[in-house]
């Protein structure tokens, strides 16, 4: 999954356009969000939103390996990317926490934490015209949380048993889950400090 936005973007070389693979395989991320949705809410289906959730985090990797192997980087790959991630987990925690999948410790704390990220990112872009970045913490942190959740669901699911090791997923939520939290939050308070500079920044050469 993507790091967390920081305000000190470089330009990228050799912008393709938004019609690029890349770009495709994050405009699909975004439209298996209502599948994922159906199947947890509608289908009642934990193992199937857990499939679904599973392969939208692995394909973040494919359309950044495919950026950097084809070249075709452009700008709004850029804001797309994250804003896959970013709805992804958003439908994950708010789905999770709606079906009773995800325990209130985790998902509650980091749905706050996404809704000031969303908040800071859009202030950064609509109102400094600061693009964002990426930081290799938020990084960790987001894959970290990424594998506690679709352990929730497996868990949710039955699937209870894994290696012989009885509640397995249960376990492997908790501890991820636990790790996550912590670097997530960590990473937002660092996050907040960009926002403080670049705020800074831009009040001072205004002046």
């Amino acid at each position: 999954m993507n790091p967390e936005p920081s305000p000190d973007a470089e330009p990228v070389a050799g912008d393709r356009g938004w019609r690029t693979l890349p770009n495709l395989v994050s405009l699909l991320r975004i439209c298996a969000i209502p599948l994922f949705l159906w199947l947890l809410l509608g289908a009642d289906d934990p193992r199937g939103a857990a499939i679904v959730l599973i392969a939208i985090g692995a394909s973040d990797f494919l359309d950044g390996a495919l950026a950097r192997r084809l070249g075709q980087t452009s700008e709004i790959g850029k804001l797309l990317d994250p804003t896959a991630d970013r709805l992804a987990i958003l439908a994950a925690l708010v789905g999770g926490l709606a079906a009773g999948v995800i325990p209130g410790w985790l998902g509650w704390p980091l749905l706050v934490r996404e809704m000031l990220v969303a908040g800071g990112t859009l202030f950064l872009v609509g109102k400094l015209s600061v693009k964002p970045a990426v930081r290799p913490a938020g990084k960790w942190a987001t894959a970290i949380v990424y594998a506690s959740i679709p352990a929730y669901y497996l868990a949710a699911a039955g699937a209870a048993e894994w290696f012989g090791v009885p509640g397995f997923w249960d376990k492997l939520g908790m501890a991820t889950g636990i790790v996550g939290l912590v670097l997530y939050w960590g990473v937002t308070w660092l996050y907040l400090g960009d926002l403080r500079r670049a705020w800074a920044a831009s009040s001072s050469t205004s002046t």
